[in-house]
């Protein structure tokens, strides 16, 4: 019997120890993002700030652009492999809501996780929400900057104070003229890319849907507006399409285009180059000025961490998380400086960070500026068929581009959407 008991007892110790040094090697919590000048810097400072107090847990980080970050997670769950997915996740906020919707059970309920998501922004805590339940630690604030070289504006014989607070016929006018004088379009975007479009919309409080959530493309007038606005900044040469999201960083990075016009998240690639510093300035975007109550700010993109439900790191990922983007002033304070992540965490918002000139613009306090510019956003409902729609007036802009007229560009738009929304 005491052998018995001896062998019994050796086992549990072998099975204990075992059971401890598996733990242990899993103590590693996988992330997929993209951006290494934003999303991933801010990652891997995150994860210096939890290794302080969790030495032994590894902070997997490894750059998946976005589009595979989607076409990897559905076709995960549609197999039934969702194994084969990372710990955390970042998700775009404006699919975050049909994601959650479409994949039932795939992302963890943060609810009741210890994270107080009163400390967070309440437009972004609305993003990553659905049915009153949080699915996503939020992180960087999308608002949105009109980024140009002093310098260009300068030789044209502008200021920065000339691009602010003026309308899209004004910025037009003033672009045709600083390409006449010094040869540089003022913008760059990636060929057909509604990103721009959905700016503007934006700023004039309106979206692809309605309030009821049809489909609002064919008799809206305010996207009318602004497909105009995009035909003629690209005929007139003052914007210049690119083929890919990598010729567009180099596009300003290089100089080749006096500007940039994105979410504040823009700034991480425009400081790269040292011999552009002091260079640059910010101002708010151009306004829709034959759309009432149209205004000079709106958010291009922003994203949120989510946590796979059935990752066996579960606890811990959320651990990181809460410890790091939802519980450090510190994480935000580094990370500002270098790649312009805004919290929308609100105690680092308090941070004196943001009243610091920044030397890359000149000593303009651009954090303090972009603030400012985030509160007086329109809000807008994305809607579960955002992409979809976004898609859609991608396709319409190319066409419009090659000769067909606006409405019937749209009319097809509508018409696909309402066909997908349907399928």
């Amino acid at each position: 019997m005491r052998k018995r008991l001896s062998l019994l007892l050796v086992c549990v110790l072998a099975f204990g120890l075992l059971g401890s040094s598996v733990a242990l090697a899993n103590k590693t919590v996988t992330v997929w993002a993209w951006d290494p000048a934003f999303n991933l810097y801010a990652m891997e400072e995150a994860a210096k700030i939890y290794n302080r107090t969790a030495p032994d847990v590894t902070i997997e980080i490894i750059e998946t652009p976005w589009d595979d970050i989607q076409t990897r997670l559905t076709t995960a769950v549609m197999a039934g492999q969702t194994n084969s997915l990372p710990d955390i996740m970042l998700i775009q906020d404006n699919a975050l809501m049909k994601n959650v919707i479409d994949f039932p059970g795939t992302f963890a309920d943060l609810t009741n996780s210890g994270i107080d998501f009163n400390l967070f922004a309440d437009f972004k805590v609305g993003l990553t929400s659905v049915d009153g339940k949080n699915y996503a630690v939020p992180f960087d604030n999308g608002a949105a900057i009109s980024a140009l070289r002093v310098d260009v504006l300068e030789q044209a014989g502008f200021t920065l104070a000339d691009f602010t607070d003026i309308t899209w016929s004004d910025f037009i006018a003033k672009g045709k003229v600083v390409l006449e004088k010094t040869g540089k379009p003022l913008l760059s975007i990636v060929a057909e890319s509604p990103d721009l479009v959905m700016m503007c919309l934006q700023s004039a409080g309106t979206w692809l849907f309605d309030e009821d959530g049809e489909v609002f493309l064919a008799n809206n007038e305010a996207l009318k507006e602004v497909i105009r606005i995009y035909v003629e900044l690209a005929k007139s040469g003052v914007m210049v399409q690119v083929n890919d999201w990598e010729q567009y960083i180099s596009s300003f990075t290089r100089g080749t285009v006096a500007g940039t016009m994105n979410g504040c998240w823009i700034i991480g690639s425009i400081v790269q180059p040292e011999d552009q510093k002091g260079l640059w300035g910010v101002t708010n975007i151009p306004r829709l000025e034959t759309v009432p109550n149209a205004t000079n700010y709106s958010n291009q993109g922003g994203s949120s961490w989510v946590v796979r439900a059935d990752s066996p790191n579960r606890d811990l990922a959320i651990d990181f998380l809460a410890k790091t983007f939802a519980g450090s002033v510190e994480l935000y304070e580094t990370i500002l400086p270098s790649s312009g992540a805004l919290a929308t965490y609100l105690p680092a918002g308090d941070s004196q960070a943001y009243g610091v000139p920044h030397e890359y613009f000149g000593g303009q306090a651009i954090y303090a500026d972009i603030t400012q510019y985030a509160a007086l956003v329109p809000q807008v409902k994305y809607g579960v068929y955002n992409y979809e729609a976004r898609d859609a007036v991608g396709v319409a802009i190319a066409k419009v581009l090659a000769g067909l007229d606006i409405d019937s560009a749209l009319r097809e738009a509508e018409e696909t959407v309402k066909f997908l929304m349907d399928f």
